[in-house]
């Protein structure tokens, strides 16, 4: 390639971006930095990995309940739709940016093609609190950023589901204001509904059994025995608390909890039905009986065989890797752990089971939500759970194997699966026009 050529090509960064500090994306870079040098012939096609197709940024305006007018800011991104429809949740959160919804729409197009799913990636976002609302103005807000990213979604375009403080409600929401601006009744649009308006059985706990399922394969593989083994967890919520809960029914103690409102501790193992309620009841873990309290960056250093980091990203840092003793990190939030702190673990020798893989067990039966939805037939959640374990156990042994092949960490070689199946569909179709 000539320099003439070469100053022709733009750079991968996106003039959007600061590129002094990308956040989020920057971490999803450096992981595909990592992969291209295992993709073989397909490595030409890698930019497509670091430009998202689509991005919406939209105003969200709405009636306070006060008289007063409010806008927020919302985001959706279509990372990469070459093996299907755009996948991936909206989160309600003060803290979003656009860096943030970029990368978790990448780790979306990873996902899903490494449990071979048929969807890309795609997440969406509103910077708020949703606290601070009322259950009105929060409907109203839903109503309209659906309105707003209703140009790009779909049941066969883009398909939204819950993520960080939203729930079956939110979608009910959005799939009834997508419909309405459709004049027919769209179930398809969203997953994660309620059950009385398309949902599927078994959604709601799928992430974290998918959390344990992957993690209980990973431990019979290293000779670690889940009866007794110490797990610690931060966020308590649809992810860590089931995967707590069913780490817990199969004989683990769960001795550390970690979310928003404190640490609590016991080294003989919390009581996690009563830990589950009290967290209903309140809101979270703080102030629960029977346990000691702990300062929370003394969280990362209890005493552990196995730690679920299950809250919100870049959590595990070069800051406390060092001071990790569990064995195996499953990770069951999107991009916990940053690249930097994903080198220590692995030169201490720890398992970090990643997110791509990991907490994919929510996207998985979004998947079969969504092909209820078309065929109007609903399976029940016994065999829900038993399409889940399997699809997820097969794809596990799959990039384990890959890892062993090419000597690699797991997380590297979910990218190589999981880019490889994306990058030969971009190849197979081609570039129109």
């Amino acid at each position: 390639m000539s320099n003439a050529t070469k100053s022709a090509i733009p750079s991968t960064i996106p003039s959007y971006l600061n590129a002094d500090n990308l956040g989020p994306w920057g971490n999803y870079l450096q992981q595909v930095d990592r992969v291209v040098p295992y993709l073989g012939n397909l490595a030409k096609w890698s930019d497509t990995l670091r430009r998202p197709k689509r991005i919406l940024v939209v105003d969200v305006p709405i009636h306070l309940d006060n008289g007063e007018i409010a806008h927020f800011e919302g985001y959706r991104v279509q990372h990469n739709t070459s093996r299907g429809p755009g996948k991936g949740g909206v989160r309600f959160h003060q803290d979003v940016t656009l860096s943030e919804v970029m990368a978790l729409s990448a780790w979306m197009s990873i996902k899903n093609a490494a449990v071979n799913v048929p969807f890309g990636g795609a997440k969406g976002g509103i910077r708020v609190n949703p606290k601070l609302l009322s259950n009105g103005e929060l409907e109203r807000m839903t109503r309209r950023y659906t309105s707003e990213i209703g140009i790009i979604i779909g049941p066969t375009k883009d398909i939204p589901a819950p993520d960080v403080n939203t729930n079956e409600q939110i979608m009910a929401w959005m799939m009834d204001t997508y419909s309405m601006n459709e004049g027919s009744t769209a179930t398809g649009v969203v997953t994660g509904k309620p059950i009385d308006l398309g949902g599927s059985k078994g959604r709601r706990d799928a992430t974290g059994r998918g959390v344990f399922t992957v993690g209980n394969e990973a431990a019979k593989r290293i000779g670690l025995d889940i009866h007794g083994a110490r797990i610690a967890v931060q966020g308590f919520g649809n992810v860590g608390g089931v995967a707590g809960r069913l780490f817990a029914e199969a004989g683990a103690k769960v001795v550390a909890v970690q979310d928003h409102g404190g640490t609590v501790y016991q080294a003989s193992g919390l009581d996690v039905p009563a830990l589950l309620k009290h967290v209903a009841a309140t809101g979270s873990v703080a102030g629960f009986a029977n346990a000691e309290i702990l300062a929370d960056h003394l969280f990362w250093e209890v005493d552990c065989d196995i730690l679920i980091p299950a809250a919100l990203e870049s959590q595990i840092t070069i800051a406390n890797a060092s001071k990790i003793k569990a064995k195996m990190v499953i990770e069951g939030a999107n991009g916990p752990t940053t690249p930097d702190a994903d080198d220590i673990l692995q030169e201490r020798g720890v398992l970090v089971l990643p997110d791509v893989i990991a907490n994919a067990g929510g996207v998985t039966v979004s998947y079969f939500e969504w092909v209820q939805d078309f065929s109007s037939f609903f399976w029940d959640e016994a065999e829900i759970n038993m399409r889940l374990v399997k699809i997820m156990t097969d794809a596990l042994a799959g990039i384990w194997d890959v890892a062993t092949e090419h000597n690699v960490s797991l997380r590297t070689a979910t990218f190589i699966v999981a880019c490889k199946r994306i990058l030969h569909a971009r190849e197979l179709r081609g570039l129109y026009p």
